[in-house]
């Protein structure tokens, strides 16, 4: 089923609207949300969160990127349980480690998450990623944005795992040049 048609059915308040977008994009979101929950009752639990939160979303909001949509709200919901079982302490995944690696790219106490969050910082990593070139950019989104690890990047590109290493380290060591020529901290 198209995108367009799915949204319809959220907008008619149909319930196959959501049964309709599992079915196309399930797969995907059980992905970005696994890696960041690493456990498949949670990731399954932040499913039906996101799925929730989608149909209470639409409307008033009608997205133009469904696809995109649905994958943020997953992300940040996973990422708010994350948050919770880590305050807990019972918790760790990959997100701590690619936390780890980008925290390198701001000052030594920098509140990453609230500076990531802001509309400057968006604009300016949008402008960073669209200079890299479409491999690099791809990795870099598959470690930071969806949480991948490096094995799973590595063999999804083809590429050596120290050699993938290497790659993430150079972006990273640009992207600290690239922020703090912005004077975003």
């Amino acid at each position: 089923m198209e995108d367009k048609a799915i949204i319809s059915l959220y907008i008619n308040r149909s319930e196959q609207a959501i049964s309709e977008t599992d079915r196309k994009y399930g797969n995907y979101l059980r992905t970005i949300v696994g890696n960041i929950l690493g456990d498949k009752g949670e990731t399954e639990e932040c499913l039906n969160d996101t799925y929730l939160k989608v149909w209470n979303a639409i409307p008033p909001h009608v997205p133009i990127i469904f696809r995109a949509f649905t994958a943020k709200i997953a992300r940040n919901t996973a990422l708010n349980i994350y948050e919770k079982k880590k305050a807990s302490r019972r918790f760790s995944g990959q997100l701590d480690l690619s936390l780890d690696e980008l925290a390198e790219c701001f000052e030594d106490g920098e509140d990453i998450e609230a500076c990531a969050e802001s509309k400057e910082t968006i604009s300016a990593l949008n402008e960073f990623l669209e200079g890299l070139d479409k491999k690099k950019r791809i990795c870099f989104m598959q470690r930071y944005f969806y949480m991948e690890s490096i094995k799973n990047i590595a063999a999804m590109n083809n590429i050596s795992e120290s050699a993938l290493k290497t790659m993430l380290c150079r972006i990273r060591t640009d992207l600290k040049e690239f922020i703090q020529e912005r004077g975003l901290y």
